[in-house]
């Protein structure tokens, strides 16, 4: 088993980062508060990042089909999406959405709150497996330490997007499963409303729409 994965952080894109260990170029799948935290290690466009050396916590999925690599800058994310992948119904990429539409502090909200309308909102998480979420997680939750974790860095909403922000989010959005004109639609409506949005807010939002 993996527990991590410390190397150079070569290729970074809002839904996978590829870190090299040892001669090794490891592809693992990343939420968007991970993307958010890997972002300030590099320059503000992490398209072709700086060589950099970063640390990821691993979670292994085997299928029959496919050996995937998830990462996490923190523990108590990877922890998150651990526990929900516990849950019937909700397998890694339905719990990599989830953690991309709301950030560890708010999700554990909307657990202990039992909120399940307002966690329905992500994509192909009915109302009956939200509240299945919340039925399950919510004491595993409510005791696990959110306390400087890295997925809650502030995201900056200040600095005009570049020409690259839809076709990124967009991108983002197809590997996630969307249909790019679904998407294109869904992104041209988030940056009419404020064009100043980072790529990853973009993706936030849209995960919502979808």
């Amino acid at each position: 088993m993996i527990e991590y994965i410390k190397g150079i952080l070569t290729d970074l894109n809002p839904t996978e980062a590829v870190v090299e260990a040892a001669g090794v170029g490891y592809a693992l799948a990343i939420t968007l508060p991970t993307y958010s935290a890997l972002i300030g290690k590099d320059e503000p466009s992490a398209v072709s990042p700086q060589p950099s050396e970063v640390k990821l916590y691993v979670t292994e999925v085997i299928r029959e089909d496919a050996h995937e690599l998830y990462g996490f800058t923190s523990r108590a994310e990877r922890q998150l999406f651990e526990l929900l992948m516990t849950v019937s119904g909700v397998g890694a990429s339905t719990a990599r959405m989830i953690l991309s539409a709301f950030s560890a502090e708010e999700l554990r909200m909307l657990i202990a709150t039992g909120n399940a309308k307002g966690m329905a909102k992500v994509k192909g998480l009915g109302p009956k497996t939200a509240q299945r979420i919340i039925v399950d997680l919510k004491d595993k939750a409510l005791k696990l330490d959110l306390g400087g974790d890295p997925t809650e860095l502030p995201m900056a909403f200040d600095e005009p997007a570049d020409s690259g922000v839809k076709a990124e989010a967009v991108s983002a959005l197809t590997m996630l499963g969307f249909a790019a004109a679904a998407s294109g639609k869904a992104v041209d409506k988030i940056l009419k409303n404020d064009p100043t949005l980072k790529v990853e807010s973009v993706i936030r939002e849209a995960l919502k729409m979808l």
